[in-house]
Formats: structure tokens, sequence, C-alpha cells
């Protein structure tokens, strides 16, 4: 599954919320197509759309199947939302935002755990792992990404000496 975006606040007085997305230009949300909403770190529960109304390239209006009032609704603000990869269909899917959770591989070190978060910083993206009990910031520029796999979820590098180290 791969995050797709965020519920940032209630819309209306029926339960509908407002869901902030990565998913571009492509009508990739559905009427009674699940979507599923982390409630806890690490659980992904399946919430289905009764009502879907596109705002914009990066927004939804969305009421789910089994939240009807402002309160359920407002349990929902804050929560990341996963989709299983072919439900973007030909969304952009080559977003940044996409890759947390994938497993970064430098050419030298190997394996160096999952990508735990990604930002932009300008015209950059940097993304953090963990290694080695400290927090590390990678950034992810086409001279050090040699390749993104977003079917087996890992991104391979080409780190320079002594990043890790920092």
């Amino acid at each position: 599954m791969i995050r797709i975006g965020k519920i940032v606040a209630t819309h209306g007085l029926q339960g509908n919320v407002i869901l902030t997305h990565i998913g571009g230009k492509n009508d990739w949300l559905h009427v009674d197509e699940a979507i599923f909403v982390a409630m806890q770190k690490g659980s992904r529960i399946p919430y289905y759309p009764t009502m879907v109304k596109r705002v914009n390239d990066e927004e939804y209006h969305v009421r789910f199947d089994d939240v009807t009032t402002v309160e359920a609704a407002k349990r929902l603000i804050g929560k990341e939302v996963f989709v299983h990869q072919e439900i973007l269909g030909a969304a952009t899917i080559d977003n940044p935002l996409l890759w947390i959770g994938f497993n970064v591989v430098d050419a030298e070190k190997g394996g160096l755990g999952p990508l735990a978060d990604i930002a932009q910083t300008g015209h950059q993206w940097v993304g953090t792992i963990h290694y080695q009990g400290r927090e590390v910031l990678l950034p992810m520029v086409k001279p050090l990404l040699v390749e993104v796999n977003l079917r087996n979820r890992y991104i391979r590098m080409n780190l320079p000496e002594g990043l890790l180290d920092i």
C-alpha cells in the first residue's frame, strides 16, 4: 500500500472530510472503493466513500459509509490515508511522498532501513532514515538516486562517503 494523503479537516455538518492527496490530476478516488486510514500506528482500517467530490488536483471532499456526524469525522483529522497502488492508475506515481516506507539500499553499505519520512526543502527532497540509532537526512537528488522501484518498494542510492556518519 502507498500513503496517498491525509485527512485534514471536516467539511459541513454531515460527517464529510477534506482529504489532501498527492494523486495529481487523475480521478483515482471513487465511491465504494476502499481507502485505508491509519487510525493507530501500524493499523490501516478500510473506509468506503459514499460521496466523493474532487475539489482540485490536491483535495477531495469525502463522505464515508460509517461516518455520519461531525464528531465522528473529527476523529479522522490528521490521519494518514493509504491505497493499493493499482487504484492510482495513471496518477503521478513518481512523487517522492509515495516513497515513505520504501527500503533504502546504498551501493556500498547495503540495506539502511525504511524511509521514515520525506520533505521538500526548497527545490530538493530530503528523506529521513533511522540508521544505527541515529536519524540521518538523505538528499533525494538525481545524482544520488540510482533506482526507485515502486513494485518492490525500495530505493537504491549511491551515497557519498561519510554521509551516514554525520
